[in-house]
């Protein structure tokens, strides 16, 4: 568990800004955050050899809280999220399998995120484990608004909204 310096609210370990103020969080001894990354392959997702960079058009970063991967998304106004599975002809756009997606409980398509004109909003698509903003469970096929620094978990995988 961290605590904001700022306003003493509790976050995550591995969180870069508190979901409460929006103060960045200092980390100090042993444990380092990944700082954004500098080069973006156009569409947002790099492979993990590749160090990625931040694009002019990236709205939105993903901050995989247990990996500390930093997921950079463009070009797009809306996006699915999930996992890809043999045999299945849809796939989400951004495809967190190599994350342990399936361990985690993420769905194959199992959430949208949306910029709807500077509001960001995610819907959970009905899938099976839910999805959380800060901890609380969000109605399905219902638009919840997220904001930067927020806690997003689909199923037991967690990531940190970063809105640039």
């Amino acid at each position: 568990m961290i605590i904001c310096s700022n306003c003493k609210h509790p976050e995550t370990d591995g969180a870069i800004f508190c979901s409460e103020c929006g103060l960045e969080i200092k980390h100090s001894g042993l444990i380092e955050t990944q700082r954004f990354p500098q080069n973006v392959e156009k569409g947002g997702i790099t492979p993990d050899e590749e160090k990625p960079q931040v694009s002019n058009q990236a709205w939105i970063f993903l901050h995989l809280l247990e990996s500390g991967q930093i997921l950079p998304v463009a070009d797009r106004a809306d996006f699915t999220v999930g996992r890809v599975s043999d045999n299945q002809p849809i796939t989400p756009d951004i495809d967190l399998t190599r994350f342990k997606a399936f361990d985690n409980g993420v769905s194959r398509l199992h959430a949208v995120i949306r910029n709807l004109n500077g509001t960001i909003i995610i819907m959970d698509l009905g899938s099976s484990n839910g999805t959380y903003i800060n901890g609380t469970r969000i109605l399905p096929n219902i638009e919840h608004p997220i904001r930067h620094g927020d806690v997003v978990a689909l199923g037991k995988l967690k990531f940190q909204v970063v809105l640039s």
